[in-house]
Parts: structure tokens; sequence; C-alpha cells
């Protein structure tokens, strides 16, 4: 094996783990006065592009088991956030509606988005070039997602 494949600088992973890092900490003086978290917005992302959802989609969406989403969801529950209902054609599923102050914040984290874009843009490149990385990133989450199936 040559010596500088084992070069830190020289691990994808490493790069992916930075940069997902690095990201969380971009959003959380944004988060923080909402009250919520990286993960918590991320809930959020998906229920406001579609409320009333299992629990078990929601993580399916966001690539995480049902162990690590379900107490999420509890403390947004908790929060006042989102509801939990029993679904209709199965008592045993879940269904995670928005509450009033669940909706509203859809408002402020719109800035969010718009903030955190307009501070990362320049340092990048235009917009399309940053969109543009979506498609290869997709492609790396498909593959590793086979990857973990197998494990």
């Amino acid at each position: 094996m040559n010596k500088n494949e084992q070069h830190l600088d020289n691990q994808l992973c490493f790069r992916l783990y930075t940069a997902a890092r690095l990201t969380m900490g971009a959003y959380k003086p944004y988060l923080e006065p909402l009250g919520i978290t990286y993960p918590q917005y991320l809930v959020l992302l998906v229920l406001w592009e579609q409320d009333k959802q299992p629990v078990c989609d929601i993580g399916k969406r966001l690539l995480l088991n049902t162990n690590t989403i379900t107490p999420l969801i509890q403390r947004m529950e908790k929060a006042g956030l989102v509801t939990r209902t029993r679904g209709e054609k199965d008592t045993r599923q879940r269904i995670v509606s928005l509450t009033d102050k669940g909706r509203t914040m859809q408002k402020q984290a719109k800035r969010i988005h718009d903030s955190i874009r307009a501070e990362v843009t320049p340092k990048l490149g235009n917009e399309e070039e940053i969109m543009g990385m979506i498609p290869t990133l997709e492609m790396l989450i498909e593959a590793l997602k086979i990857l973990n199936i197998n494990q």
C-alpha cells in the first residue's frame, strides 16, 4: 500500500466527516435561538415538505434508525413542535404532525437557509456550482447505503 494513501489528508471519509461537522456548527448559532438542534431541524424540514408522516418514514428519509429518530421526536414533542398519534390502519405506527409552533418555525428557518447560503456561496463559487455537487453526493450516499446494508 502506498504510504500516502494512509495520510489523513488523503481520506475521503475525513473530508466528509469534517464537512458534516462544520455544517452542523455553521447552523448552530441560527438554531439555538429557536431552541432546536440540527437533527431536529432536519426532522422539521421533512415535515415541512409533507406533514403527518409515520416515524419510520421520517427515519428512512433522514437515513436514521428508529432507535435514533424516536427519542429525537419525543424531545420535539416535549418542546411543542410536533405531536405523535397512533396510525389509523396500524395502531402500532406513530404519526408525527407539526403543531402550530412547528409550522410557524418554518418562516424563521427560511431566513436560516438564506443566511447560510449568503455566507457560503461567495466562498465556494456560484450557487450553480454548489448545487452541481448534489448529484455526486447522492451517488456517494447510494454507494455507502449499499455498504451499510451488507454489513
